[in-house]
C-alpha cells in the first residue's frame, strides 16, 4: 500500500519552518506522516493546496533527499565490499592492485577522521553498480604545495610521459594508513625509506644499504642520509644527468660541508673545500660538465671508506677508478692525495705532505722578503727623488693653507676607512672583509669611529669657513656663479672638437666647484643616515621604522655615488690628468708653480699677484 500523506494547511504554517530551517523560503510550517512508509515520497496530496505551496514542498523534499543521498555513502557501505582482503584488480602496466582497506589501519593514520569520499570525491552510491571505475585519488586539494612539487619530480614526468607505473603518492606514503613521517611504522620514516624505495629502485636500494649511510642508518643514525636526503622529497630528482657543482655543491656539501655535522662524527672539515680547490673543483666552477665530481670517485649509492676493498677509492681500485677519465693512469698516479689544499696548508703526515708544507712556508719567506725589500728600496727611491724634484722646482703660488691640507688628509683618510669598513659590512664574504678579519665588531666599530671623525672634520671645517679670513675666502670663491654655465658649455664644445679655446678659469673652476659641494652634500646625507642606522632604537621612538630602511638604503647607494665620483672624477683630475702625472702635490705641501697656474688658472694670475707664502703662514 502506498502510504498517504495527510497535509494540514492549517497546521504546517507552524512546525515546518522551526524542524527544516526553509521558513524564509517555504509558506508553510507543518508536515506529518500517515502510514508506515519510510522514505517513499508522497503521492496524495490535497487539492486544497494551492500550486504554489505544491511547489515549494516538492522543492524542498528534492533538496533533502539529495543530502540523504550522499549522506548515504557511509565509510561501512564501502568497507562491506572493501573489507575483503582478496578483492584485488589489475592496472594497465599488468599490475596487481589489492583493494583490500584494513579499517583499523584507516582509523589509526593521519585520515582516519576522513570519511571515504572525501578523498573519492566521484564515488556515489549507485557505485559499484553503475561500473565506473574510480579515478585515481587527487591530493592536490589539500596538498598543493606537495603535489606542484611532486608534478615536477622524476616520478611526476614519467607519469605525465604515460609512464603508468611511476610511482605516486600511495606508493610511498601507502593509500589507507597513511601515518606521520616521524613514526618508526611509516614507510618514509627515515630508516624505512630504502626498503620504500626499493620497491622500484631495488638495487640501488641493496647497494645502500652495504654503504657507509646506510649502515649508519642502521645503527638509528638521524643525521645520516637516506634517499630523500640526496634526491629530495616530493620533488625528486634524478641525479644521473645532474652538474658536478650540483651534486657536489647541492648534495654532498648538505653533511660534509656542515661544522655541526664533521664534528659530531669526527668526520675532516675540508674535504668539500679541498675539492673546490682542486683541478676537478676548479673546472667544476668554471663551467666544465665532464669534470669529476663527488660521486664519480666515491660513487653514488654504494659508498664505502677506502679502508674497505670493495669500495672505489680503496688502493686496489684506484687505478680503474681514476682511469675511467684518465686512461693509462698507473698506480703512482692514482695514489696521490686528492683532498688536499693546493697551497700547502692541510695534508697528512706522509712525507710528500710534509714536504709540502715546508715548500710552503719557504717560499711564503722568500716572497715577504724579497718584494718586501723590493719595496721599502723602491718607496724610499721614489720619495726622495720626488722631494729633489719639488725643491728644484720654484712653486711660490700656494693653493692650501696648512690648515686646508690637514683637513684635506683628515677627510681623505676618514673617507678611505668608511669605504672599506663600510663595503665589509655590506658584502662579509668579500675579499675587503677578509683583510680586515673575521670579526664583524671591529668591522663595525672601525666604521662608525670613521664616521665620527668625517662628521668631526665636517664640523671644524663650517667653523673654519665661518671664522678666519682665509675661511671665508674659500668659500666665496667656491660659491656656483653664472660663469660657470658658460664654461661647462665651452668646455662641452672644446672637448667635442668645436673649438680650440678652453674656458679661462680663476682660482677655482666648474670641476672644483661641483666636487667640493658634492663633498659637502654627501657628507650631510651620508651622517644623518649613518646616525639613524646607528640608533635605530631612538630613531624610531618617534618615527616610523620604514624611515631607517629607507635611510639603509640610500647609505648604501650614497657611498657608491660618493666612492665612484672619487675614483673617476677627484682621481683623473689630481692624479691621471697628464699634465700633473704621478700627483698633485699641492695636496702635500700646498704650491704649484707659477707656470701652472698660468696655465691652469689664468683668471687667478690676472686678478691677483701670485700668492707668496708671508712669513708665519695662515693657520
Amino acid at each position: 500500500m502506498v502510504p498517504v500523506w495527510r497535509l494540514d494547511h492549517a497546521e504546517c504554517r507552524h512546525e515546518f519552518m522551526r524542524d527544516t530551517g526553509f521558513s524564509s523560503v517555504y509558506g508553510f510550517k507543518k508536515w506529518r506522516a500517515v502510514g508506515k512508509g519510510r522514505g517513499v515520497f508522497p503521492v496524495v496530496i490535497r487539492k486544497k493546496w494551492d500550486v504554489k505551496c505544491r511547489c515549494s514542498f516538492l522543492s524542498a523534499l528534492c533538496l533533502l533527499a539529495a543530502l540523504l543521498v550522499v549522506a548515504g555513502v557511509k565509510n561501512s557501505d564501502c568497507l562491506d565490499c572493501h573489507g575483503d582482503n582478496t578483492l584485488a584488480k589489475t592496472n594497465s602496466a599488468g599490475k596487481v592492485i589489492s583493494l583490500f582497506v584494513d579499517a583499523a589501519r584507516l582509523k589509526a593514520s593521519v585520515h582516519g577522521t576522513n570519511a571515504c569520499i572525501s578523498c573519492h570525491a566521484d564515488v556515489t552510491a549507485k557505485h559499484p553498480d553503475d561500473n565506473q571505475a574510480v579515478a585515481p585519488v587527487n591530493c592536490t586539494p589539500c596538498h598543493a604545495r606537495q603535489a606542484a612539487s611532486y608534478q615536477a619530480s622524476v616520478h611526476g614526468l614519467a607519469l605525465r610521459g604515460s609512464h603508468a607505473d611511476a610511482a605516486t603518492c600511495t606508493d610511498c606514503h601507502d593509500s589507507h594508513a597513511i601515518i606521520s613521517n616521524n613514526s618508526p611504522t611509516s614507510p618514509i620514516y627515515f630508516s624505512r625509506q630504502a626498503a620504500t624505495c626499493g620497491a622500484c629502485h631495488d638495487r640501488e636500494a641493496r647497494d645502500w644499504a652495504q654503504s657507509v649511510h646506510g649502515r649508519a642508518v642502521a645503527a638509528g643514525s638521524l643525521d645520516t642520509p637516506s634517499c630523500t636526503g640526496c634526491h629530495d622529497e616530493h620533488k625528486i630528482r634524478s641525479l644521473k644527468s645532474s652538474s658536478t657543482m650540483s651534486i657536489s655543491e647541492d648534495v654532498c656539501s648538505r653533511c660534509h660541508a656542515s661544522e655541526r655535522i664533521n664534528t659530531k662524527y669526527n668526520l675532516p672539515a675540508d674535504r668539500v673545500s679541498t675539492f673546490f680547490e682542486s683541478y676537478h673543483g676548479l673546472a667544476a666552477q668554471y663551467g666544465s660538465t665532464v669534470a669529476a665530481n663527488c660521486a664519480s670517485c666515491h660513487g653514488y649509492h654504494k659508498i664505502l671508506p677506502s679502508s674497505d676493498t670493495n669500495s672505489s677509492i680503496s688502493k686496489v681500485n684506484l687505478v680503474a677508478t681514476c682511469g675511467q677519465c684518465h686512461p693509462g693512469a698507473s698506480r703512482e698516479f692514482s695514489v696521490g692525495r686528492i683532498h688536499i689544499a693546493p697551497d700547502g696548508q692541510g695534508g697528512g703526515t706522509d712525507f710528500g705532505s710534509r714536504l709540502n708544507r715546508w715548500v710552503r712556508r719557504i717560499y711564503l719567506l722568500l716572497i715577504f722578503g724579497t718584494i718586501g725589500a723590493m719595496l721599502a728600496h723602491n718607496v724610499t727611491l721614489f720619495l726622495k727623488k720626488t722631494a729633489a724634484r719639488l725643491r728644484r722646482t720654484e712653486r711660490p703660488v700656494v693653493r692650501m693653507t696648512a690648515s686646508q691640507r690637514w683637513q684635506h688628509f683628515v677627510l681623505a683618510a676618514s673617507f678611505i676607512v668608511l669605504a672599506v669598513t663600510g663595503f665589509a659590512l655590506k658584502f662579509p664574504d668579500s675579499w675587503l672583509a677578509k683583510i680586515l678579519g673575521s670579526s664583524e665588531p671591529f668591522r663595525r666599530w672601525t666604521h662608525r669611529v670613521a664616521g665620527l671623525v668625517l662628521l668631526l672634520v665636517g664640523a671644524y671645517h663650517l667653523l673654519y669657513l665661518l671664522a678666519t679670513r682665509d675661511g671665508r675666502k674659500l668659500v666665496a670663491d667656491l660659491l656656483p656663479v653664472k660663469k660657470d654655465a658658460r664654461d661647462v658649455w665651452q668646455a662641452v664644445r672644446h672637448l667635442a672638437g668645436f673649438t680650440k679655446q678652453k674656458p679661462p678659469i680663476g682660482r677655482f673652476g666648474y670641476a672644483e666647484k661641483m666636487e667640493y659641494w658634492a663633498v659637502v652634500w654627501g657628507t650631510v646625507i651620508m651622517g644623518a643616515t649613518g646616525l639613524a642606522i646607528w640608533f635605530k632604537i631612538d630613531v624610531t621612538q618617534y618615527l616610523p621604522r620604514w624611515l631607517v630602511t629607507v635611510a639603509t638604503t640610500i647609505h648604501y647607494y650614497e657611498a657608491v655615488l660618493a666612492c665612484l665620483a672619487i675614483v673617476v672624477w677627484h682621481f683623473y683630475h689630481v692624479i691621471f690628468d697628464p699634465d700633473i702625472y704621478p700627483l698633485n702635490t699641492a695636496c702635500l705641501d700646498g704650491r704649484i708653480s707659477e707656470a701652472v697656474q698660468a696655465h691652469e688658472h689664468p683668471l687667478e694670475r690676472a686678478e691677483e699677484e701670485p700668492r707668496v707664502d708671508p712669513p708665519g703662514e695662515t693657520q
